[in-house]
């Protein structure tokens, strides 16, 4: 065990942590030259074309005579969670600064999260071969903001590999190695799982005490299954099969359980059904939900299939069937943010041959009934009657925000446009780093993109779930030709009821095509109207034939005309195309 190191690497989004882990994967000869290509840990389609890590990779190195276990995390706020399973099952991380951007939102959120673990963190500079690279500014922030002593921290270049071979050497040298007992009953951490279709559910885990050998039994105290290895191995970086697992490795255990409820991350994998477990992690709960339909509503078996693979390697994943008048038979899928629901969306498409229809994301609400109880709704289809409710509460996040000073007015304005409450404001050299309690729907209604634009790119953000705080909200339906039209009905506040209304029923207008009959459009509270617009019917020149005539005979004719239209209008119903519903839907 004096000889084992178990770290990871931290950083915010595009700082180089897969292109780094490509140089130390090189330089340790964990990979053939011939079997090197750039970002190798990221092994999924997606993460390579977006050049993103999605899913955390374990990686097993040997250098001068140690054994060094690697985990690359992403770094989008999204998948913060994967960071933090990563920190669990390690002693030590490397965190890394671009010299060309410095400390960024998730820089400061992950060495935070490894401060909370008492763990020994490297302090890296990395891109030092761009002719842009600020190295002494980078410095300088590492020190004024994380209290890094500016002789510990090391420069390096993921690009070049210039100074890789001393950050390995002093991975060896500052990071402890782990603790435990070999001798002890076998306990062991769940980090991550996935789901192999000939081998079951594969456990990929932290050995804290004992060891595990190929037919050994074990139990998971946490779902209190019990079932015995049928093969165990590490990452070289893909699976390659070992006679055991002692303390302090990383590798993985094939339990052959066939139902991936009966392990769950941050599980205890042990000898013993009594033993105490390890701490484990929070669990998941997902904060954006997003309606997935498919185009062709024969294809709703394969839409679950899909979904249930998916769950299958990604734990953090739930979902329910719905129906909507509109689009059909669907699912209400649960995620961590935009991103990953973006990339479920294309995982479904591209793997398994799916064309979908995405409705707009919207976030969970907590509903306080008159009579004191409390339960949660995802979407406004669910909101009772307003006689019903005591309380509407709306989840609340704590917005990080690392802005240059140059646009800090225009990132406060927009917080403030989007019920954002300041909390704090610091200034770190050129940055400014500020705190904003923000409603998460705000977050998901377009302000990133915003935020982009009014910061030219160079803002970056992070945000963790506080908890649900009470609001003033209200239900916004949408009549068509006086019909209520379920599928667009919104949970909105009502300082911005009317506002929100009055574009929706304008961009309705534009998209639903004329009838023979004027068709009014409205949004309403309740049984109050708060925005309309008509859209005009077609008109037929019923006087065309007449070459001649009086003015009577003319009346006559349009005035039958126009008590037609008024029948019409009375029992006409209008169907809203699927074209219409999509276009609202992707507003986002």
């Amino acid at each position: 065990m004096e000889n084992i190191r178990n770290f990871a690497i931290i950083a915010h989004v595009d700082h180089g942590k897969s292109t780094l882990a490509d140089r130390l994967l090189e330089l340790t000869g964990t990979v053939a030259a011939r079997d090197m290509r750039s970002q190798l840990l990221d092994s999924n389609p997606i993460e390579r074309e977006r050049g993103i890590t999605i899913k955390l990779a374990p990686v097993r190195m040997e250098y001068q005579g140690h054994i060094l276990n690697l985990i690359d995390t992403p770094g989008h706020v999204d998948f913060s969670y994967e960071v933090s399973r990563s920190l669990a099952a390690c002693e030590g991380a490397i965190l890394l600064v671009d010299a060309t951007q410095g400390i960024q939102a998730q820089t400061l959120a992950h060495f935070r999260e490894a401060q909370k673990l008492n763990l020994a963190v490297i302090p890296v500079i990395n891109k030092i071969d761009i002719t842009t690279a600020d190295i002494e500014g980078t410095k300088r922030q590492l020190h004024e903001i994380l209290n890094f002593d500016p002789d510990s921290i090391l420069l390096v270049s993921g690009k070049t590999g210039a100074g890789v071979p001393e950050l390995l050497q002093s991975v060896i040298d500052r990071i402890p190695p782990p603790s435990g007992s070999p001798a002890a009953p076998l306990r062991a951490l769940v980090f991550n799982s996935n789901f192999d279709l000939h081998l079951g559910v594969v456990a990929w885990v932290r050995l804290i005490d004992g060891a595990v050998r190929r037919h050994d039994k074990f139990y998971l105290l946490a779902t209190h299954a019990h079932t015995a290895a049928i093969e165990v191995g590490i990452f070289a970086p893909g699976r390659q099969t070992r006679d055991s697992l002692s303390a302090g490795e990383v590798g993985y255990v094939v339990t052959g359980l066939k139902d991936i409820s009966a392990l769950t991350v941050g599980d205890t994998l042990s000898a013993l059904p009594v033993a105490s477990p390890l701490p484990g992690y929070k669990q998941i709960k997902p904060v954006v939900f997003v309606s997935f339909y498919p185009t062709d509503g024969d294809e709703i078996n394969a839409l679950r299939d899909a979904l249930s693979k998916l769950r299958l390697q990604d734990s953090s994943l739930e979902f329910t069937p719905e129906f909507s008048p509109a689009l059909g038979n669907g699912f209400r899928v649960g995620l961590l943010g935009l991103l990953h629901a973006d990339v479920v969306q294309e995982r479904l498409e591209r793997e398994f041959n799916l064309s979908l229809i995405a409705a707009t994301p919207s976030v969970s609400y907590q509903i306080v009934t008159v009579k004191g109880d409390t339960y949660t709704i995802s979407k406004a289809l669910d909101l009772p009657d307003p006689s019903f409710i005591r309380a509407i509460r709306e989840p609340v996040i704590n917005l990080s925000l690392f802005v240059p000073e140059s646009f800090v007015g225009g990132v406060m304005q927009l917080c403030q446009d989007h019920r954002g409450k300041k909390q704090d404001m610091q200034y770190l050299g050129k940055l400014i780093h500020l705190t904003y309690t923000l409603p998460l729907a705000e977050l998901i209604r377009g302000f990133y993109d915003q935020l982009k634009g009014v910061s030219q790119g160079f803002a970056t953000l992070d945000y963790e779930l506080t908890g649900y705080v009470a609001a003033d909200l209200v239900k916004l339906d949408v009549l068509v030709a006086g019909d209520l039209v379920d599928s667009l009905s919104q949970i909105v506040p009502r300082s911005q009821a009317i506002s929100i209304g009055q574009e929706l029923v304008q961009r309705l207008a534009g998209i639903i095509p004329r009838q023979q009959f004027e068709i009014a459009i409205q949004a309403a509270i309740g049984g109050h109207i708060v925005a309309r617009s008509d859209i005009k019917a077609f008109r037929k020149d019923v006087l065309a034939k007449m070459s001649g005539g009086d003015q009577t005979r003319k009346d006559k004719l349009l005035k039958k005309q126009k008590k037609g239209k008024s029948r019409m209008k009375r029992v006409g119903r209008v169907d809203i195309p699927q074209e219409a519903f999509l276009s609202l839907l992707r507003v986002y």
